[in-house]
């Protein structure tokens, strides 16, 4: 097993939702060397700024959790943005990995490679059976590319690249805008506001049929980090709970724990994305013994509970 204590560790996106949560996890086990570059000061889509955090910070270890991202409607907004900025900064990270001779590199990708219509539970064997769901697919595609790679490098060079693909997350710190929000802190804010201000009624999109699986962040840090300790395999891994939720029970639970009392309007002029999400988790269990252990209504009382002392304590 992998002493992340004794080791310098990079961790891109270190100052984001997830990667916030990885920081923490691994000073929990006593890491002390600890980068958390941010983009006025590296950008990570120019070369030159990537081999200058590299040559300062030195790292024995890396975990790219760095991304741009996005719900359903910034994804359908800005798919040459989320295609080029995922693919361009984990390419060249990657290769400067590889110059830098990093013992360990960690790369995050995403559930949104799976093809559109997936059997379930999404195995990671079916990633290449066909081609992801339109509004994320550039997403999807680019973050995809980035496991070719990282197989690629451990063919011909050897490298110590493993690839991870979480699935939906949620919990404390999340992104609560709703231009660019994920649905659970979307559907929180909602309500919350509605709530606040005495409104009738909230309105979603689509349909409410499409069904996700969420995991809470926190479980998800500790799965990343189980998995630099422990995994040392090409082989993709699923990070997740294995549990599916339709979004309109998803909207009824968050309407009930946030105390909203009026009424769900459906859109359905507007796209719901892929239409059931849910993973075979069974890989990470047995490869490095991660098993989430928050249920999703334990998560979302969290998490709610969180963003309400937020906006009280901004206010």
């Amino acid at each position: 097993m992998l002493d992340l204590a004794s080791k310098r560790i990079l961790v891109t996106g270190g100052a984001g939702f997830l990667g916030s949560h990885i920081v923490e996890r691994l000073r929990s086990l006593g890491g002390r060397e600890i980068s958390i570059p941010r983009r006025r000061q590296f950008d990570l889509t120019r070369s030159a700024d990537i081999e200058r955090l590299m040559a300062e910070t030195r790292p024995e270890v890396v975990i790219h959790a760095a991304a741009a991202v996005g719900g359903i409607g910034a994804n359908r907004d800005n798919p040459g943005l989320f295609f080029y900025e995922n693919a361009i900064m984990g390419v060249q990270l990657i290769e400067s990995c590889r110059l830098h001779a990093v013992e360990k590199t960690v790369v995050l990708g995403t559930i949104c490679a799976y093809p559109k219509f997936t059997p379930l539970p999404f195995r990671e064997e079916t990633l290449w059976d066909g081609y992801p769901e339109e509004t994320n697919a550039p997403y999807g595609v680019a973050k995809k590319a980035l496991l070719v790679q990282c197989q690629a490098y451990r063919e011909q060079y050897g490298m110590n690249a493993i690839f991870l693909l979480p699935v939906n997350l949620y919990g404390p710190r999340d992104n609560f805008d709703l231009g660019s929000s994920h649905v659970i802190p979307a559907l929180i804010r909602k309500c919350v506001e509605a709530r606040r201000s005495g409104a009738a009624a909230i309105t979603l999109w689509g349909d409410g049929s499409p069904t996700r699986e969420f995991l809470y962040v926190d479980d998800a840090a500790e799965a990343i980090v189980m998995a630099a300790q422990r995994y040392d395999s090409g082989e993709p891994v699923n990070i997740g709970i294995g549990e599916e939720v339709s979004i309109r029970d998803l909207a009824a639970r968050i309407a009930t724990l946030t105390g909203f009392t009026g009424e769900i309007v459906w859109d359905s002029e507007k796209p719901n994305g892929q239409p059931r999400r849910c993973l075979d988790v069974s890989r990470a269990e047995r490869e490095f013994g991660f098993r989430a252990r928050t249920s999703l209504d334990e998560g979302l009382k969290k998490t709610i509970e969180w963003y309400g002392k937020s906006t009280a304590a901004a206010s």
